[in-house]
């Protein structure tokens, strides 16, 4: 099996969409509703990779998963900080792409002066461990890979006609110094 790890382009937008469609169709892990168009996914990697890495695992020349981060809030205070998503083709779990990808996105990361790491992660409510459209896989795989839970939102995304929780998850991989460097952004490594 060969596994390669690659920074995205607008011409991939297809078959990531393929990967999230299902995710947006068929479960709780995306709380969006609607599969976007590819127009609007090219317009997603373009904008990310502006600031952000946007990266691609594929095995043996297909694309199997892809990860990224963005800005966590417009303020400059936060300069520092990024969300991270990340999302594995349904029939390629379990074969350490998503260790890889993170891997290598906190690399690039780190190289960008970001330290705070942020997980925003569909949770399940009234002590479930497991429903028809959600799983605890997306909390135990980030805990595996080093964040820790750090707040916990009750009932605040609706899907499927039923509430979910929404927990975030942390990782320090920076340092916090006085004076903070700047953030480099990406297109500039």
């Amino acid at each position: 099996m060969d596994i390669k790890i690659r920074i995205a382009k607008k011409e991939d937008a297809a078959a990531l969409l393929n990967i999230y469609s299902y995710y947006v169709e068929n479960t709780a892990i995306t709380f969006e509703y609607k599969v976007p168009s590819v127009e609007e996914f090219e317009r997603r990697i373009c904008t990310t990779l502006e600031s952000y890495p946007y990266l691609i695992a594929e095995v043996d020349g297909k694309i199997a998963g892809y990860v990224y981060a963005g800005r966590f809030s417009p303020r400059a205070a936060y300069d520092w900080v990024v969300e991270t998503s990340i999302y594995i083709d349904k029939d390629c779990h379990r074969m350490g792409l998503g260790k890889l990808l993170y891997s290598k996105l906190e690399e690039y990361l780190a190289r960008q002066n970001v330290t705070n790491l942020y997980a925003g992660i569909a949770d399940l409510t009234d002590g479930l461990d497991e429903d028809p459209y959600l799983t605890r896989d997306s909390e135990h795989f980030h805990a595996a890979v080093g964040y820790k839970k750090i707040a916990n939102f009750t009932k605040c995304g609706y899907k499927f006609n039923r509430w979910y929780n929404l927990i975030y998850m942390e990782k320090m991989i920076g340092e916090h110094i006085t004076p903070q460097k700047s953030l480099i952004p990406f297109s500039q490594l």
